[in-house]
């Protein structure tokens, strides 16, 4: 399927590559599972505040504090979650490492990774064999996906106390069965914890129709926002239960009124904002507000419908047996990450380089991560790149 030239996904392509991103006349950018780009409006938002930021007086308490609150507000409305549930923080690894921290695990829980995971959701938990819990790595299939199968075989284990696992994978597009997950982890008492990164913003997530406990995102990637933002989510009635293991000073009660700060109350926040650390970049946050809504105003079950007909080429393309992907293309587990293996890779590399396609090697394939700003026309460009023309 694609989207039809008069159809409104047409336009609101055109419209976005010619207002928002209007370099790409010039460059076919497939890289969004490294950076996102900035929207223009995210731009000048940025470039607004900047201006008023090299007059200090020009920014109140009140002003800042807000723009936090409507980031956490607009987060919240990108996951159907309650906007208590969300703690702003600089980057997944944060989110990740606060998660690990907070979970109330003993010596002799067993925490469940899926092999190959990216670092980000690795290390955080394998520091807790420090402090007497396992940490078990699964093997993957032979194509580097995490086998679901195996994962759910050792769900029904009760030791298993936590599930880590990524929304979307880094290194090949693996979509995870994040409904099937987080029943299995219901039915086991399991916690299940979540890298969102490379999924959100492409893939919908609605956290009351498929219950996590906790999931930490960036908002450099698929968010389109600035390096600095992002957040980490917490169930509501899981945040009382959980410390933080790195508390900001203004995660604790009474810390809003800054003409008493030293009338100390150790009683952490009762919402997710326990687990903020202080201070905040704020206009990294404002800039990932004003880029989610622009994706909420297109509506992320409408990104995901085109970044389908978007990649259809390629996948229409290995079938004929002319491109190898190793991504999944079953519709449950695929993704908008499509990557390719050509028989020389780091040939075909340099001739999309040099057509100026801007992608990545990873994990020895092709990395290919178009947005909603991308078109079929650039996909059957990159096909005729890979066949050798």
């Amino acid at each position: 399927m694609t989207a039809a030239t008069g159809s409104p996904m047409a336009r609101t392509v055109r419209r976005l590559r010619s207002a928002e991103f209007p370099w790409t006349a010039e460059t076919t950018y497939l890289n969004n599972a490294s950076i996102g780009p900035l929207p223009e409006r995210t731009r000048r938002v940025l470039d607004e505040f900047s201006a008023r930021r090299t007059a200090p007086h020009r920014l109140s308490d009140r002003d800042l504090h807000g723009m936090l609150a409507t980031a956490r507000s607009t987060i919240a409305e990108l996951l159907n979650a309650a906007i208590e549930e969300v703690a702003l923080c600089p980057n997944t690894s944060l989110g990740l490492s606060i998660a690990a921290g907070a979970l109330p695990l003993k010596r002799g829980d067993t925490v469940l990774l899926s092999d190959r995971e990216f670092p980000s959701n690795v290390y955080p938990w394998l520091r807790l064999r420090e402090r007497g819990m396992s940490v078990e790595l699964a093997p993957t299939t032979e194509l580097g996906w995490p086998n679901e199968e195996h994962l759910l075989e050792r769900l029904r284990d009760p030791t298993v106390r936590v599930l880590a696992i990524s929304f979307v994978q880094f290194s090949n597009g693996f979509r995870a069965d994040l409904g099937r997950l987080s029943e299995a982890c219901r039915a086991n008492g399991t916690y299940l914890v979540v890298d969102a990164i490379q999924g959100l913003g492409q893939c919908p997530l609605d956290v009351r129709s498929v219950p996590v406990d906790m999931l930490a995102s960036g908002g450099q990637k698929w968010l389109l926002s600035p390096w600095g933002s992002g957040f980490l989510y917490v169930r509501r009635d899981l945040v009382p239960l959980l410390d933080s293991p790195v508390p900001g000073w203004m995660a604790f009660e009474g810390t809003d009124d800054f003409t008493h700060l030293t009338e100390y109350d150790t009683t952490l926040r009762g919402d997710a904002k326990r687990f903020e650390i202080a201070t905040l970049p704020f206009q990294d946050m404002l800039g990932m507000a004003e880029s989610v809504n622009l994706l909420l105003e297109i509506g992320v079950e409408q990104i995901e419908a085109y970044l389908r007909s978007v990649r259809r080429p390629l996948l229409d393309a290995a079938a004929e047996g002319d491109i190898e992907v190793i991504s999944p293309m079953d519709g449950v587990h695929e993704s908008a990450i499509v990557c390719v293996r050509p028989l020389h890779v780091a040939e075909a590399f340099h001739r999309l380089r040099q057509a100026g396609v801007v992608c990545v090697l990873r994990e020895g394939a092709i990395r290919l991560s178009p947005h909603t700003y991308n078109t079929v026309e650039e996909m059957e460009k990159v096909i005729e790149l890979l066949r050798g023309g």
